[in-house]
């Protein structure tokens, strides 16, 4: 488990320590920012194809779900059921309204603790199976992703 510096009184959850926080560079290639949640950057991940939010714990050395604190994982989880609403609210303001959610904190390709909140519908394209590994990535074009940015912030702000 990470260690942070203070502490908390009886029934609060701690603040987590954002100081020594680093963004890997591969979500700054392959996302878009959406917001800073209380732990967790939040992010639209850049392919079109699924409305798709990844939010990553801003704690420097975060590997695992076991790395946050008991407080931080707490955090995280109901960070992950605000970025569901939002992914949801960008399905409907594509016009495509998502049927079922999928979560995972993967990780084989980028280390950095994250985790992905997906919007899956049962006519797209990798349905029934996982999006990872799936096809290409596609593309937004600027107003779909101003539409999907501007949909997503209105839930995460």
């Amino acid at each position: 488990m990470v260690e942070r510096p203070g502490c908390a009184k009886q029934g609060q959850i701690p603040e987590p320590d954002l100081s020594a926080f680093i963004l890997s560079p591969a979500f700054l290639e392959t996302s878009t920012p959406l917001a800073a949640l209380g732990l967790s950057d939040a992010r639209l991940q850049a392919d079109a194809r699924w409305p798709w939010i990844v939010l990553i714990p801003r704690v420097a050395g975060l590997r695992e779900i076991a790395d946050l604190s008991a407080p931080d994982r707490a955090r995280l989880i109901e960070e992950i059921a605000v970025a569901g609403r939002a992914v949801r609210a960008i399905g409907e303001a594509l016009g495509r309204p998502v049927e079922k959610l999928n979560v995972g904190l993967l990780g084989n390709i980028t280390p950095q603790l994250h985790a992905h909140i997906v919007g899956r519908r049962a006519d797209d394209a990798a349905w029934p199976g996982p999006v990872w590994g799936f096809g290409e990535a596609l593309d937004y074009d600027a107003k779909t992703l101003e539409t999907a940015v501007r949909a997503a912030r209105a839930v995460l702000s």
